[in-house]
C-alpha cells in the first residue's frame, strides 16, 4: 500500500480488515478431502480423493513429511497447496505423516522411519495404485528419509526421489556453523544438550515451534510493520495466516531421533560424506539408482543452496541428478506464492518424464524404431541380391528364358485325347447347331 493510498487500495484494506473480524481471516484453510488406507506406529497414509470429474491416471506420488513438522506442509492452503495442484492435474496422490509424538516414543531413532514407516508406506501406495511405482517428494528431514529409503531398500517401487530444501552438508547452515566448533569441547555426555533431551524424552513442541519461528529472526521482528504495509494485499495476508497456523501446529522430536541428528548429522556431519550406519549397518547415497531431483531455496537461511547442493555429488549411480534453484525460503519454496510457477513446474516435468507410462511409450517407439530399421535392412539386402545389368548387353541378353509353352490341344477329331460332345461342360461352341448336338436324343424305337 501507498504511504498515501489510493482509493482502491483503501476499499481493499477495508475489506480485509472486515473479513478477518467477522471470518477470522482472508485465507481459505479448507484441507483437501483425504481416506486413511494403512497405519501402524507413528504411521499414517493417507489417500487424496480426486475431485468432481477428474480421473486419476499415471504414477501416484507419495508426499513425505519431515519429523516435527504438520503435513501442513503440502496442504498450506487453497491456491498454494501442493496437494491440491497434484489432486487438479488427477495425479494418484498419498501422504505419509506420523501422528504425535509423546515420551513413550523417546527410544525411536531414525531408523524406525527409514527402515520401518517409510518403506511399508510405499508398499501400500503402489499397492492401492495398481502396483505402480511409487515418486517420492520429501521436504526437509522428509527427503532426507526419502534419500535413505531409496538407498537402503533398492528392491522398493520407487520411480523417482524428490527432495525440497534437505540439508546435506551442516557446516553449511549459518545458524549453526559459528557454534560447531565450540559442540565437542564438552563431552557428549555431560553436554547440556544431552542431558535436556534425555530428561524431557525428546524436544517439547513448544521448543520447536519457537526454533522453526527463530530461523527466521528477522521476519518474525517486521511481520507486524509488513503486514500493515500490505493490509490490501490478500494474497500476502492469506499466505502469512496460512504459515502461522503450519507453525502453531509444529510437533515434538522423540529423544533418541533429536540425539541421532544433533550428534550424527550436526556435530559428525554424516549426511555430507554420503554414508549414515544405522544399528550396524551402513547405508550410502552412492545405491541409490533411481533419478534424484533436488531443490534449493534461494532464500532459505534453514537448509542454503550451499548446504543442499552437496547431494548432486553422493549419488553417482543415479540413472539421473537434477538440482534446481528456485525463490523461496524453507518453507516458501516448497508452497509459496510462485512455487506454482517454479518448483511445481519442475516436480510435474520431472515426474512425467520417468513415469512408467514415458517409459513405456519411449519403448514402443523404440520397438517402432527397430521394426523400421530392420525392414528398410532387409529391403537393402534384397535389393543387393538382384543381378545386376552388364555393360554392352542387349535387352534380349539379359531377360531370362521365358518358360517353356504347354503343348497345343489336341485336334478335334481324335476321341481319346477329349471327352465325347456334351461330357464337357466347360466346352465352348460356336453355333446353335453344334450346341444341339450336346443333348443326347433318345433313340427311335421300331415300330411295332
Amino acid at each position: 500500500m501507498d504511504l498515501i493510498p489510493k482509493p482502491d487500495q483503501i476499499v481493499a484494506a477495508s475489506a480485509n480488515v472486515a473479513h478477518k473480524l467477522l471470518y477470522g481471516g482472508v485465507a481459505d484453510l479448507r484441507p483437501m478431502p483425504r481416506t486413511l488406507i494403512d497405519d501402524g506406529m507413528l504411521r499414517e497414509v493417507y489417500h487424496y480423493r480426486p475431485v468432481a470429474r477428474t480421473k486419476e491416471t499415471g504414477d501416484p506420488v507419495l508426499l513425505v513429511t519431515p519429523l516435527a513438522a504438520p503435513s501442513l506442509c503440502f496442504d498450506l492452503r487453497r491456491g498454494c497447496s501442493l496437494v491440491e495442484h497434484f489432486v487438479q492435474q488427477g495425479r494418484p496422490t498419498y501422504l505419509v505423516e506420523y501422528g504425535q509424538v509423546s515420551f513413550k516414543n523417546r527410544n525411536l531413532g531414525m531408523e524406525h522411519w527409514v527402515a520401518e514407516v517409510l518403506p511399508e508406506a510405499i508398499r501400500q501406495v503402489s499397492s492401492h495404485a495398481g502396483g505402480r511405482p511409487v515418486h517420492l517428494v520429501g521436504w526437509s528431514l522428509g527427503g532426507i528419509f526419502s534419500l535413505l529409503t531409496a538407498a537402503a531398500f533398492t528392491s522398493l517401487p520407487i520411480g523417482s526421489v524428490t527432495t525440497v530444501g534437505s540439508p546435506i552438508d551442516i557446516r553449511q547452515v549459518p545458524l549453526i556453523a559459528p557454534v560447531r566448533p565450540l559442540l565437542g569441547v564438552v563431552p557428549d555426555r555431560a553436554s547440556i544438550i544431552t542431558l535436556a533431551y534425555r530428561a524431557m524424552g525428546g524436544v517439547p513442541q513448544p521448543l520447536v515451534r519457537r526454533a522453526f519461528q527463530l530461523s527466521a529472526f528477522d521476519k518474525l521482528i517486521s511481520k507486524p510493520f509488513v503486514q500493515l504495509a500490505k493490509l490490501d494485499d490478500t494474497e500476502f495476508l492469506a499466505q502469512v495466516e496460512a504459515v502461522d497456523r503450519f507453525t502453531a501446529n509444529m510437533l515434538a522430536y522423540p529423544g533418541r531421533t533429536f540425539g541421532q541428528l544433533y550428534h550424527r548429522m550436526v556435530k559428525g556431519n554424516e549426511l555430507a560424506r554420503g554414508r549414515v550406519s544405522f544399528e550396524g549397518r551402513d547405508i550410502s547415497f552412492a545405491d541409490i539408482t533411481v533419478p534424484v531431483l533436488s531443490f534449493g531455496g534461494a532464500g532459505d537461511t534453514i537448509a542454503p543452496v550451499s548446504c543442499v547442493r552437496p547431494i548432486v555429488d553422493l549419488v553417482p549411480h543415479a540413472a539421473q541428478m537434477r538440482f534446481e534453484v528456485v525463490p523461496g525460503g524453507h518453507l516458501g519454496m516448497l508452497t509459496g506464492r510462485a512455487a506454482r510457477h517454479t518448483t511445481w513446474r519442475i516436480m510435474d516435468e520431472f515426474i512425467e518424464e520417468h513415469s512408467s507410462d514415458h517409459a513405456a511409450r519411449r519403448e514402443a517407439a523404440a520397438r517402432a524404431e527397430r521394426k523400421a530399421a530392420k525392414a528398410a535392412a532387409k529391403s537393402a539386402a534384397k535389393s543387393a541380391a538382384k543381378p545386376k545389368k552388364k555393360a554392352g548387353t542387349t535387352k534380349a541378353d539379359t531377360k531370362e528364358p521365358a518358360a517353356e509353352k504347354p503343348a497345343k490341344k489336341a485336334s478335334k477329331t481324335s476321341t481319346a485325347a477329349e471327352p465325347g460332345i456334351g461330357a464337357n461342360p466347360q466346352r465352348r461352341f460356336s453355333s446353335a447347331s453344334s450346341r444341339s448336338l450336346s443333348t443326347a436324343r433318345p433313340a427311335k424305337r421300331d415300330a411295332g
